[in-house]
């Protein structure tokens, strides 16, 4: 199972792939090893220890042109290529680069070098050569929802501004709405629990499992019974 979460900040992708990954191994005997949630400027949770607060403020005093060739550089290097196999849970990708790039960071726009638009089909294409069973799962909030747990819950290194809110969102269901991946499901959390959530996944997506996802399924469901 390959899932690509995209959503916007607050949305709940983070939450909810960490539920997935709980979920998968009772269910579905996957073991999601690795969440790669690199996408957010900054990454201060990367493979290891988090980073300082010194390192984050290295980051930050990043020029844009830096910025922008460390961030392609690492979404292209978590782009399925050939002999591409396993489960994965991805959250943002090149879509997050999309939308954030040329609003808060300063490039990435149309018309430059790094221009995410293009290098966004390229991922995309790749997605559908070399992993045709990723599914683009679409985590949506209401933009009062987004604004109350941004107020009350704020990251401590946000990236979305309040006023920004329904930009954002318009720019998401616009990145899903053109993008090259086929699969694609859509989960609502402004009422929803995460249980809630997780449930309504674990029904959606069985309309996308492969074949060695429901085989791996039925093995699981007889391993008790076996032993």
């Amino acid at each position: 199972m390959k899932l690509l979460l995209v959503g916007c900040e607050y949305a709940g992708t983070t939450t909810l792939a960490d539920a997935i990954r709980e979920w998968a191994g009772p269910a579905m005997n996957i073991d999601f090893r690795i969440i790669h949630d690199h996408f957010k400027i900054p990454d201060t949770k990367p493979h290891g220890e988090p980073l300082t607060e010194e390192e984050i403020a290295q980051f930050a005093a990043l020029s844009p042109r830096l910025t922008e060739v460390i961030q392609r550089h690492d979404i292209y290097y978590h782009t399925p290529g050939e002999g591409s196999s396993g489960d994965g849970i991805t959250i943002g990708l090149h879509i997050d680069e999309a939308i954030y790039g040329p609003l808060y960071w300063d490039y990435g726009k149309t018309g430059v070098i790094g221009d995410r638009d293009v290098i966004g089909r390229h991922i995309e294409h790749s997605i559908e050569k070399w992993a045709p069973e990723t599914v683009l799962v679409h985590v949506k909030a209401s933009p009062e929802v987004i604004a109350r747990r941004m107020r009350e819950d704020p990251h401590p290194y946000p990236v979305v501004l309040e006023k920004d809110i329904e930009h954002v969102l318009n720019r998401f269901e616009q990145e899903v709405r053109r993008s090259l991946i086929g699969l694609r499901l859509d989960l609502d959390t402004s009422t929803s629990t995460v249980d809630e959530t997780l449930t309504e996944f674990a029904e959606k997506i069985q309309d996308f499992l492969t074949p060695n996802d429901l085989m791996r399924m039925v093995h699981r469901r007889l391993a008790p019974a076996a032993g």
